[in-house]
């Protein structure tokens, strides 16, 4: 098996709510997948037919940021491929082609061991971007967007297609469309 560690900060104080942020916990996340032949699923998103196993391996890509949605309650690991990885740690105005960046989505749940503290539970969703320019140059963005959902224990392609992807991440054109930056470590 490949573990992947991961660490995250968060904040946290008393009631655990996002808005009263104050002390520091550490979230700790293991990605484990075996080596026995698990694939991705066979998912295609309906309107640019980017697949799932588009990301093959996304599992040892690197963490570039954190985020948390309070609108979902969901805690979002940002990982990119060595292309993303190197064009956001050089702090890139634009990202080059073939940069991948990640998204998973985990529900949050208490630590047993560490009330006061969240940590990851279950992925709740995976999407992607690739940049591409000769195959996603309608938008003007050279971005191609998928979005997986997790439901009832099976993955499945977000059927409202890219649309919404994209009308968000217009709103972050400045930035190669990306709402993510590399996080800073010990500065």
């Amino acid at each position: 098996m490949k573990y992947i560690t991961k660490v995250a900060m968060a904040s946290l104080k008393g009631t655990i709510m996002i808005e009263k942020i104050i002390a520091i916990c550490i979230l700790c996340v293991t990605f484990s997948f075996a080596d026995d032949g698990i694939k991705l699923p066979h998912l295609t998103m309906p309107d640019n037919n980017l697949t799932f196993e588009m990301i093959e391996g996304y599992q040892d890509y690197k963490i570039v940021a954190t985020h948390f949605r309070t609108d979902k309650n969901e805690l979002r690991y940002i990982l990119a491929n060595e292309i993303g990885y190197n064009a956001l740690k050089e702090k890139a105005k634009v990202m080059p082609e073939g940069s991948k960046i990640v998204k998973i989505g985990w529900s949050v749940k208490k630590m047993p061991s560490f009330p006061v503290a969240l940590e990851a539970d279950k992925i709740q969703r995976v999407e992607y971007m690739i940049k591409d320019s000769k195959k996603f140059d309608a938008n003007g963005d050279h971005w191609g967007y998928a979005r997986f959902v997790k439901n009832k224990g099976e993955f499945k392609s977000w059927d409202k297609g890219v649309k919404g992807c994209i009308s968000c991440h217009s709103g972050v054109k400045e930035s190669d469309y990306l709402f993510t930056k590399m996080q800073a470590t010990f500065e």
